[in-house]
């Protein structure tokens, strides 16, 4: 393919890095090669240099200088894809027996904690990587319209076509989806119900992704919260409404309030763990469920069971089992 082409970041593609923009559109593009049509000022964003991490937002121009067999996809037709990878395999099947609900627009899965939603530097296997496995009857696979942490297990939703990616992804940017996760947090959260109000900001350095509280330059960042159970002074069972969507928010709203999610040494160092036998070391934390009205009327709604590490701590810990009814802040 000769000429260079001028591509719109779509709703769907919202936050993305730069690097996995290319991936999903030109597979067969290695990464090296694109580091060199970086390095080279070749691609651009909005008629400026990028870099492979940067993070996309819909309406932006991406440049796409010639790339030869490497941009043989078109959007017209279903892109070419490399062979899937036994690992992809591995995982397109378990995800396979874990949809929550499906239907001709939208597919709904209980991601197991541990497994990436994409990938990245040392990560093998991701959701993104399988869903060729994933398309249930239909030519094209489907699409990432969200993200959940590796370590956050529940319903992760997915769009099955390009009409349906484009209104979730929107849905999503607007606050217009409502996301109730489930947390055990170490120590006692008083008052019993609020609102974090506390903007974060992505920390610089190789450690991995990390995010803090920056009342300098940070973006501002909303979560609910309501104690469901509280265990003494030990512990609670906390449900958590986000109403801004940044990196590690609920991890790092926690810590900030001195009740760390049990398990979650990145954000609450040694005060994120319990001694006691029984308790799992990952962190406690599931996106229970989503809900969001469809643009033609009725509602998309999903809900996960507790991880099996969660529900042994439940057990342990001696909470209730089943829905409560949470008694959320007032939204002014």
């Amino acid at each position: 393919m000769t000429g260079v082409r001028t591509l719109a970041v779509e709703d769907c593609d919202a936050d993305i890095r730069l690097d996995r923009w290319f991936r999903r559109r030109f597979p067969e593009l290695g990464h090296g090669r694109l580091e060199k049509l970086l390095r080279t000022g070749q691609v651009r964003v909005d008629g400026a240099r990028a870099r492979a991490g940067q993070r996309l937002a819909p309406g932006q121009a991406v440049r796409v200088p010639p790339l030869g067999e490497a941009g043989a996809p078109s959007a017209a037709a279903p892109r070419r894809r490399a062979a899937a990878r036994p690992a992809d395999r591995e995982l397109a099947e378990r995800l396979a027996a874990r949809v929550l609900h499906i239907d001709d627009e939208a597919l709904a899965l209980d991601k197991p904690a541990g497994v990436a939603t994409q990938g990245g530097t040392g990560i093998g296997s991701h959701v993104d990587g399988a869903l060729d496995g994933l398309r249930f009857g239909l030519d094209r696979r489907p699409k990432l319209v969200h993200r959940l942490d590796k370590d956050t297990s529940g319903v992760l939703l997915l769009a099955r076509t390009d009409p349906a990616a484009r209104w979730l992804a929107r849905a999503f940017r607007d606050r217009a989806a409502e996301k109730i996760y489930w947390a055990v947090v170490v120590g006692e959260l008083r008052p019993a119900t609020g609102t974090v109000d506390l903007p974060l900001a992505r920390l610089p350095g190789k450690g991995g992704e990390k995010t803090a509280v920056d009342r300098a330059n940070g973006r501002r960042a909303l979560t609910d919260y309501a104690v469901v159970e509280q265990l003494g002074h030990r512990a609670a069972w906390v449900a958590l409404r986000p109403r801004t969507g940044r990196t590690h928010q609920l991890r790092v709203h926690m810590a900030a309030l001195g009740t760390p999610i049990l398990g979650d040494g990145k954000y609450g160092g040694a005060d994120a763990f319990l001694e006691a036998e029984g308790l799992d070391r990952r962190p406690h934390l599931h996106a229970r469920s989503i809900a969001l009205d469809r643009p033609g009327g009725g509602r998309l709604s999903a809900a996960a069971p507790l991880p099996p590490h969660m529900a042994r701590c439940w057990a342990f810990l001696g909470f209730e089992t089943g829905d409560p009814a949470v008694r959320w802040p007032r939204i002014d």
